[in-house]
């Protein structure tokens, strides 16, 4: 009894904890001004699908900066060289590798080795360059260490100078983060028309002074165009001033033209540059030089120092504006392209709050009054560690600073329907605990012990996929698996903190007597009757696999509804309610957009409009004409309605798109590989034979879901199937784990007798499980809308696919790789430890 305190304790005490960290999200405006400051901020932050808002991913490009990081090494290098009178030959300069030749005489090449190792390590003693001898004489080449770094540099230094611009430009709490090896992610709630934003980040804003070469004079130049493209001047290369020394900038107009300029002042180090370098160019021409565009070129009259200057060309004020923003954030260190932009207007986020609490609502009612009609006062013990679960979820995500997205109240709606198998689970074990006659206290030690270990397996086959989401998703998939993740591991610690622990209080005094389910009496029978289920093992497979088949030739034809997810290109949502289909295809196409299609939705007037991708070469022409194709058909709809509103526009890359279906592809490959080696190592070989197969039936049936029912293939939809894979495998690993035990109990006994009495046993437990998370998802797939759509229906037709599919499918596939097993001379499953020193112990 002290110890069964001591655990009450150490559990209520986590359980508090855990619910005081939910209560803020909960909490009036008017209650929380009352309480610590860092407590009332312990809240979910709502995704921008939920508030409304734009999301930008940009994409660095890196290769400039290891070309001039390169460049200048080579340039160094070679001076250095040549200060030391060391003769040499450049063999070949490229790839990031610089091949040099010995013509000195022989005592200098050590000096020329001393020369070129000065460049191996950087101040801190990091590797830079490789040196090799080659022969002839030395190869030196950019190591892969020091590329990494450059760019692990160069993009938080990105990600600082695109938070800076966003920050001059007023808006309130922009999100600025990396996002992979080369993606800048940018999140702006409230901001639905991010045009200029975009434009603000596109710009390097790389900012040098030139001198104009004069005619005759030898000195290496380049040739750069002006703004408008319409001269070319001719400059010295060498960088007279670089732009990272302006320290303010502001917009003003000339007072002799009205024209907008921007004046800036140097820092003190730049002020000397500017006025030194001036003070001995007077009369000479320089070049204000940005982003290799030259925009003004004025004439010295007389030394400048660090009271700055003013920078005059053919600017809109808002351009002068927005150049003096860009200069006083910053250069960015590498070009930044936007390669992916949604949208999402805060009518469409607040229609999605709404419509994710009531269907989340309702589902969780409509589980809770299933799980009393089933288990009574037993089953009101879970409906509490059922609610106690939602709101640890709640406390774990606020307490991580986490973002809630639609995917995320998807997730959280699954998670119910799944906690409840846990609490299902106990139920049943300790019902066929109290049948063979034993106590109450006995029951519930003995149905716990039981059911945990089957918990504990499906609840990690669950998590291999969940895990593959995070690692392998973006943005709203991730929250998604985050969610469906802590939900799994606070349903096992409700199961034991809440449900056993209540279970034995509630049964202290009555620990010899038997426990009692009223419920329902036909449904209490249910898991007594023995079924021969293998009798149509013929059947079921050969429905299975010609359903599989079909599925497959639908997967090609017609084929999927692939969303911009995985397509590239821009979708644009339209809500009109005064254009006809006809007079929007005939605008559009007087807009030159030609190739839309465009898809009646919803009420009258709501239409998608989709555009292809543009294939261009350069990433940010591309991205400038996919920008060009938004404009394009917002300037069509409003030709026709100008009340007409856009409530949320996607745009993906090709570069982008490319990578989700990689990355698809992958994530569920790897998912059914790592269930398969869990399970051999879990279980045996033929147990992760046949889930895996059945799994593989249950994805194609699946697949050809979305083909018959023409729902969009897009990132929402990975994650229905990968959820869908931790949900089978959960069911299957269930049934499994019964089949192992009657191995166990009776491995002398017939295979079809153990796979008929396990799947008869765990009947009443799959059909549970099955209908409560049907439960769960129903009021979503029903009324959720076309943005979880591509989740909830997937999800609601895979529950019928794979709790089928337990009963009908794994168990016949285990059946004939058990009989080849059998006649190979195996047993069925591996001995225990136990077993294992017993028989080692018998023999003398």
């Amino acid at each position: 009894m002290k110890f069964f305190s001591l655990r009450g304790v150490i559990y209520a005490l986590v359980i508090v904890l855990g619910l005081l960290s939910a209560v803020p999200n909960v909490l009036p405006t008017s209650l929380q001004q009352r309480l610590p400051q860092w407590y009332t901020q312990n809240q979910l932050a709502l995704g921008l699908d939920l508030q409304g808002g734009s999301h930008l991913l940009l994409s660095a490009d890196t290769q400039p900066l290891l070309d001039k990081t390169f460049n200048d090494m080579k340039e160094s290098l070679l001076s250095d060289l040549r200060k030391a009178g060391i003769h040499y030959q450049v063999k070949s300069a490229k790839q990031h590798t610089l091949v040099l030749s010995f013509h000195g005489a022989s005592a200098q090449r050590q000096q020329m080795w001393d020369v070129i190792s000065a460049y191996r390590y950087d101040t801190n003693g990091q590797p830079q360059y490789t040196v090799a001898e080659n022969g002839e004489g030395y190869t030196v080449s950019l190591t892969e260490a020091y590329e990494t770094r450059l760019v692990a540099d160069a993009l938080d230094r990105s990600v600082e100078v695109v938070r800076r611009r966003l920050d001059e430009t007023g808006l309130v709490e922009p999100s600025v983060s990396r996002q992979g090896n080369d993606g800048v992610l940018v999140q702006m709630p409230g901001v639905t028309d991010p045009s200029r934003i975009r434009e603000l980040l596109g710009t390097t804003a790389q900012m040098q002074f030139h001198w104009v070469a004069e005619a005759g004079e030898k000195v290496a130049t380049v040739t750069i165009p002006d703004s408008n493209n319409t001269r070319q001047y001719r400059l010295e290369k060498r960088v007279a001033m670089e732009g990272e020394h302006i320290k303010d900038a502001q917009l003003a107009f000339d007072p002799n033209t009205g024209n907008p300029v921007v004046n800036f002042k140097l820092d003190s180090v730049g002020g000397r540059i500017f006025a030194d370098m001036t003070r001995s160019h007077i009369g000479e021409t320089l070049a204000v030089v940005l982003d290799n565009k030259v925009i003004t070129a004025p004439v010295i009259r007389s030394v400048i120092g660090a009271s700055g200057g003013e920078i005059s060309g053919q600017f809109t004020a808002s351009e002068a504006r927005d150049l003096a923003l860009m200069l006083r954030a910053g250069a960015l260190p590498v070009p930044l392209t936007v390669i992916e932009e949604r949208t999402v207007g805060p009518d469409l986020g607040s229609d999605a709050i709404k419509m994710g609490l009531i269907t989340g609502l309702i589902g969780a009612a409509l589980v809770l009054a299933f799980m009393v009609t089933l288990y009574r006062r037993w089953g009101l013990i879970a409906c509490l560690s059922l609610s106690i679960n939602m709101g640890l979820v709640f406390g774990i995500l606020s307490l991580f600073g986490a973002t809630l997205t639609l995917p995320g109240i998807a997730g959280i709606i699954l998670t119910l329907g799944m906690a409840v198998d846990a609490n299902i689970l106990i139920n049943e074990r300790i019902k066929e605990e109290s049948r063979k006659g034993r106590g109450a206290g006995a029951a519930i030690s003995a149905g716990f012990n039981k059911a945990w270990a089957t918990i504990l397996d499906s609840s990690l086959t669950t998590l291999i996929a969940v895990s593959l989401l995070f690692l392998f998703g973006s943005g709203p998939v991730k929250g998604f698996a985050i969610t469906i993740g802590i939900g799994l591991f606070t349903s096992m610690f409700t199961a034991i903190a809440v449900t056993k622990m209540l279970m034995q209080w509630l049964t202290r005094k009555r620990e010899r007597e038997a426990l009692q389910f009223p419920g329902v009496a036909w449904i209490n029978e249910l898991g007594r009757k023995r079924v021969n289920f293998l009798r149509g093992r013929m059947i079921g497979l050969t429905v299975s696999a010609v359903l599989s088949v079909a599925s497959v030739f639908l997967f090609f034809t017609p084929g999927l509804h692939y969303g911009v997810d995985f397509t590239g290109g821009t979708l644009v949502e339209v809500n009109a309610s005064d254009v006809s289909l006809d007079n929007l295809r005939t605008a559009l196409a007087n807009e030159g957009v030609t190739d839309a299609s465009i898809q009646a939705f919803g009420e009258n007037g709501d239409y998608l409009i989709r555009v292809p991708s543009v294939e261009l070469s350069d990433p940010t022409e591309q991205a400038a004409a996919q920008s060009q194709q938004v404009a394009l058909v917002k300037g069509a709809v409003t030709s026709l309605d100008d009340n007409a509103s856009f409530p949320r526009v996607d745009m993906v890359g090709a570069k982008v798109s490319d990578g989700f279906a990689d990355a698809s592809i992958l994530a569920i490959l790897i998912a059914g590989g790592g269930i398969l080696l869990y399970l051999w190592v879990r279980f045996e070989s033929h147990f992760a034979l046949a889930a895996t197969a059945t799994i593989a039936l249950d994805l194609t049936k699946t697949i050809g879901f979305f083909a018959v029912t023409g729902l969009e293939f897009n990132l929402t939809a990975v994650a229905a199937l990968l959820a869908l894979i931790g949900y089978s495998i959960n069911d299957k690993v269930v049934v499994f784990d019964r089949i192992r035990e009657g191995f166990r109990m009776s491995p002398d006994k017939p295979i079809e007798d153990v796979l008929n009495s396990s799947i008869s046993a765990t009947l009443t437990r799959t059909l549970f499980t099955s209908v409560t998370t049907m439960l769960a998802l129903l009021p979503m797939g029903l009324a959720g809308g076309a943005s979880v759509a591509s989740f909830a229906l997937p999800m609601l037709f895979g529950i019928i696919i794979g709790t089928s599919s337990s009963i009908f499918i794994a168990s016949p596939i285990l059946f004939y790789l058990g009989k080849r097993r059998e006649k190979n001379g195996l047993k069925q499953i591996r001995p225990t430890a136990e077993e294992v020193r017993m028989s080692l112990a018998h023999i003398p």
